[in-house]
């Protein structure tokens, strides 16, 4: 049984991917590719014209970012299926990408057929998500919903309760090492600590982290 094919616009502003994409998808999917943008705001122009089922995202772009564009997109066109696929894997993004609206998360690193497949899910109403996507959505359904810590807060906490140092942190998030000192104050304050070991000790056991 043939189904009908989803229109697919692409948004990444990297060519060489930007175009594997679109080979892959137009020489080993039912779907078609009917456009492809280097940036959201390029893309959003277009949107009546080239009336896109499903938009292959990307998060980190030049100009507005994905997630800011999939939250206009979705604001203008709420029919219009999301899925993020960047090389990003971490809570916050995650997390922000589907709140914006997003239907499915995935990994640039993910095999040919699984991007392909994720694709044909989401195309029949499904949310697809890499491995460790899903574990973070579950993992976050289980931590105590009550926690006093942002996601944000929380990310920093995770990471420092990895071993890893400021700097590392600041790289893995893209922000500030000052500003990674900053969420860690804050933590110390809601936690009623004084102390790496305490913060940790004290999220572990109220599952915050």
């Amino acid at each position: 049984m043939n189904r009908e094919k989803s229109r697919i616009i692409i948004i990444e502003d990297n060519d060489i991917v930007r175009d594997g994409f679109k080979l892959l998808i137009s020489s080993l999917s039912e779907h078609e590719v009917v456009a492809s943008y280097e940036s959201c705001e390029e893309a959003i122009k277009n949107l009546v014209k080239d009336k896109p089922d499903i938009i292959l995202m990307d998060i980190e772009l030049k100009g507005m970012s994905g997630i800011d564009g999939t939250k206009i997109i979705k604001k203008q066109h709420p029919e219009i299926e999301i899925l993020v696929i960047t090389v990003h894997d971490d809570s916050d993004l995650v997390f922000q990408a589907l709140v914006a609206g997003a239907s499915g998360y995935i990994t640039k690193n993910a095999p040919h057929n699984k991007i392909l497949d994720a694709i044909d899910e989401i195309s029949r109403g499904g949310a697809p998500m890499s491995g460790k996507i899903a574990r973070l959505v579950v993992e976050s359904f289980q931590r105590n919903q009550n926690s006093p810590l942002s996601p944000r807060e929380t990310e920093v906490l995770e990471l420092l309760s990895e071993g890893k140092s400021y700097s590392v942190i600041a790289d893995e998030l893209f922000i500030h090492k000052e500003t990674v000192k900053s969420h860690i104050k804050n933590i110390y304050y809601k936690l009623q600590v004084n102390s790496k070991a305490a913060a940790i000790e004290v999220a572990k056991k109220n599952k915050l982290i």
